[in-house]
């Protein structure tokens, strides 16, 4: 059943639409993927796959969850992935069916990069994704915990109390510490304008399967925080096709790998013969 919108939430929707002007007006939040502008090779694309899929963007520290990366080994899904998208109560019908659609068709083209199963699904999702406006954060965890039963209390808190510089976030679950990737959780601001919301669709659910920290040398690439970017680009498919190459396991650590991924990504970007 339909709730109306809070004032605070239509505040802050204000801000975020003044934000994502300002963003536009510098030239960021670009959509053409990347171009002659911003080139790379193989081993820049190695260098930055690196950066972003052994390593982890947050940490816990003191019972609370921040931005404080940490070392990881390789974690991918060996599972077929099922988006399933729910949507506030407050969400406009319209603003609901454009960000369910967007979400499909995302998860279409990254099954088609990956070469691996991702599909939206009605029910029996694995890979939740939530677009919620700020009086729907606030309420989450009930809702975030049937979904993901082993989400910590510091990833609760951090969901349900997320600041206006936050807008979006992503969480996996490795029950077994293998590196497999069995369930993820990504929840995104509905009050962000259409560009900003789908630049979050982008990166937190490809962030979900795998790579999961961004990196300030990565371009041109969504997995960066200076916003250069508002869509997954060239660069950033490549990252995905070194990831699900079967030759990378789940659990490899970065030195075990380090070989093999220089190996792909040259293969990738190498001329066709």
């Amino acid at each position: 059943m339909f709730q109306p919108r809070t004032a605070e939430s239509l505040e802050i929707e204000a801000l975020f639409q003044r934000v994502s002007d300002n963003l536009i007006a510098r030239g960021l939040l670009r959509i053409d993927g990347g171009g002659p502008d911003v080139p790379f090779t193989d081993e820049m694309v190695a260098r930055n796959f690196n950066a972003l899929a052994f390593s982890e963007e947050f940490s816990g520290r003191g019972g609370q969850l921040v931005r404080a990366t940490r070392e990881s080994t390789l974690h991918k899904w060996d599972q077929p992935v099922r988006i399933e998208t729910f949507v506030g109560p407050s969400v406009d019908l319209v603003q609901a069916e454009q960000d369910t659609a967007e979400i499909a068709e995302f998860a279409a083209r990254l099954s088609r990069i990956t070469g691996h199963p991702i599909r939206r699904v009605e029910r029996d999702g694995n890979f939740q994704v939530f677009v919620l406006n700020g009086q729907e954060l606030r309420r989450s965890g009930k809702l975030l915990k049937q979904f993901m039963p082993e989400l910590a209390l510091p990833q609760i808190r951090f969901v349900e109390d997320m600041t206006p510089d936050t807008y979006c976030v992503v969480f996996t679950s490795d029950p077994e510490q293998d590196g497999a990737i069995q369930r993820a959780i990504a929840v995104i601001r509905a009050e962000l304008p259409d560009r900003l919301r789908t630049s979050c669709v982008h990166e937190e659910i490809s962030q979900g399967l795998g790579l999961a920290n961004d990196s300030a040398q990565a371009r041109p690439s969504i997995f960066n925080d200076d916003d250069e970017f508002g869509r997954l680009t060239y660069h950033d498919e490549l990252l995905l096709q070194i990831l699900y190459d079967p030759r990378l396991k789940p659990g490899m650590s970065e030195a075990s790998a380090a070989a093999l991924v220089q190996s792909i990504a040259t293969g990738l970007l190498s001329p066709s013969t």
